[in-house]
C-alpha cells in the first residue's frame, strides 16, 4: 500500500475514517472525499398518483398538508391530501408567491407529492388538490404555507457518482454524512434518497460507519447496460440533532460489461472474467504476515495510471518508504491497491511480500489498467484480515440477508425500488 504525495482527484475531503486504523501498502489512509451533484431539476407533475384513503373522511373539501396557514415548513416539505375511499387525485398544483410553478412527483405508493428540487427558503407557496370521488363528485382543497428561514446548522453530504460516466457492475450508490446520520433519523433521511435503475431491479440501503455512510446495491451485481439515476433529496430535511440537509445531490450513470477480478491467497493468483468468461489468469503477491491483504469483495475505487505511495510518518520504521508507483487501483480507504511491482515480480504467485497490496508485473498492470472501470468488483479470499466495513465501498462484502439489516427501512423480500413514480 502507499500514500499519495498528493490528493486524489475528487473534491471536498471529510474526516469520516479517521478512526479507521487500518494497515495497508504504506497505511495509505485515504479519508472519504465528497462529490459534488447538480441539483435535480425534474419534468413534469404527475398529477393522476392515487394517495391513501381515510374512510371516516367525509364530502367536505380535501384536507392538504401542509395545512392552511403553516408556517416555517421545511424545504423539503411534501404536499399530501386525504381524500374519500376510493377517490383518486386529478390534479395538484403548488405555486410559489412570485408565480413560479413547481414541479414534482409522486411517490410510488401515492403517499406524497415530491417537488423536483428543493423549495425557496422563506417563501410562501399555495399547493391545490382536486380529487374525483368513488361516485365521480369532485372535491377541492387548497392550502397556503410559508417556508422556514435557511438555517444555520446543516450536514455535509456527498454522493459518489458522476452522471455520464460509465462504472463497472459492483458499483454502489455511496452517500456520505458529516457528521453521521443518528440512527433515529436514518429512517426520515433514507425516504428522501432515491435510486432509480432502467432495467429494473430490486435494492435496498444499508448503513456503515456509524451513519456517515449508506449504500445502494442490488441483491446481484447490476444488469450490464443498467442505467442508474439517483436523487439524494436532503436539501432542508431536519434531523434530530439541530441539523438539516444542506443540499439535493443526483446523477445519472450507466453501467458496462461485467468486468470482475478474483484473488486466491491460496495459489497467489487473479483470476480475471469478462462477461463470466476467464480471460486472462495473474500471477500476484499480496500482503506478507504483518502486513496481510483485506480477504472480502471490494470495488475499485480510483485509478492512477502514476503516482508516490509516501508512508514516512507510519508508527513503524519497517514500514516507511517513498516509492513511485505505476498503474495504482484503490481498494480500500486503508491504502490496498492493485499495481505494478516489478521489484516483487521473481515472488509473484509463490510468496506474499508486499505491506497489504496486490503486487503485479507491469506488464499484467498495464493490461489490467486498461481493462478495468471504477466500480470493477474484486473479490480476494484466504488472507489473515477480513475486510473492515466502510474500509473502502464494501457493499458487497456482505451476503444480500445480512445488507438488508443495514436498511432503517423495511425492505420486502427479494428487495425494493427506491423512487418516484
Amino acid at each position: 500500500m502507499g500514500r499519495f504525495a498528493r490528493a486524489g482527484a475528487l473534491v471536498g475531503v471529510l474526516s469520516l475514517m479517521a478512526s479507521l486504523a487500518l494497515t495497508g501498502c504504506g497505511a495509505d489512509q485515504k479519508k472519504a472525499e465528497f462529490v459534488d451533484g447538480a441539483p435535480d431539476v425534474g419534468s413534469s407533475v404527475a398529477a393522476t398518483g392515487t394517495v391513501p384513503t381515510d374512510p371516516a373522511v367525509s364530502t367536505d373539501p380535501l384536507k392538504v398538508s401542509p395545512a392552511d396557514g403553516a408556517k416555517n415548513r421545511p424545504v423539503s416539505t411534501e404536499i399530501s391530501a386525504k381524500i374519500p375511499e376510493g377517490g383518486k387525485v386529478t390534479d395538484l398544483t403548488l405555486t410559489a408567491a412570485n408565480g413560479t410553478k413547481v414541479e414534482g412527483r409522486w411517490r410510488t405508493d401515492g403517499s406524497s407529492w415530491v417537488p423536483n428540487s428543493p423549495l425557496k427558503y422563506g417563501m410562501r407557496y399555495t399547493a391545490t388538490v382536486s380529487a374525483a370521488g368513488a361516485g365521480g363528485e369532485t372535491r377541492q382543497g387548497t392550502s397556503t404555507f410559508t417556508t422556514m428561514t435557511k438555517p444555520k446548522s446543516m450536514i455535509a453530504s456527498g454522493l459518489y457518482l458522476f452522471s455520464d460516466k460509465t462504472y463497472g457492475v459492483g458499483m454502489p450508490v455511496v452517500t456520505e454524512f458529516h457528521p453521521g446520520i443518528p440512527e433515529k433519523d436514518r429512517a426520515a433521511v433514507q425516504k428522501r434518497m432515491f435510486v432509480r435503475t432502467d432495467p429494473p431491479q430490486p435494492g435496498a440501503w444499508h448503513w456503515v460507519s456509524n451513519g456517515t455512510q449508506a449504500y445502494y446495491r442490488a441483491p446481484e451485481y447490476w444488469k450490464p447496460g443498467t442505467t442508474i439515476s439517483v436523487r439524494i433529496a436532503l436539501a432542508g430535511v431536519p434531523l434530530s440533532n439541530g441539523k438539516y440537509g444542506n443540499v439535493d445531490r443526483s446523477a445519472t450513470a450507466k453501467i458496462g460489461r461485467a468486468f470482475e477480478m478474483k484473488v486466491d491467497n491460496a495459489t497467489k493468483k487473479m483470476s480475471v472474467y469478462q462477461d463470466g468468461q476467464l480471460v486472462r489468469t495473474i500471477p500476484v503477491s499480496l500482503g506478507k504476515k504483518s502486513t496481510p491483504s483485506s480477504s472480502g469483495t471490494m470495488v475499485v475505487m480510483e485509478k492512477k495510471e502514476s503516482t508516490v505511495f509516501d508512508t514516512r510518518d507510519d508508527p513503524n520504521p519497517a514500514n516507511r518508504y517513498v516509492t513511485e508507483i505505476d498503474f495504482a487501483q484503490r481498494l480500500t480507504w486503508g491504502g490496498e491497491y492493485i499495481h505494478a511491482a516489478p521489484w516483487s515480480e521473481h515472488v509473484q504467485g509463490r510468496q506474499n511480500v508486499s505491506h497489504g497490496c496486490v503486487n503485479v508485473s507491469m506488464a499484467h498492470a498495464k493490461w489490467l489498467f486498461s481493462q478495468t472501470r471504477v466500480g470493477d468488483p474484486v473479490t480476494i479470499k484466504g488472507t489473515e484480515r477480513k475486510l473492515a466495513p466502510g474500509n473502502g465501498w464494501t457493499a458487497w462484502s456482505l451476503s444480500w440477508s445480512e445488507f438488508v439489516k443495514g436498511s432503517a427501512l423495511p425492505v420486502p423480500e427479494g428487495g425494493s425500488g427506491s423512487a418516484l413514480a
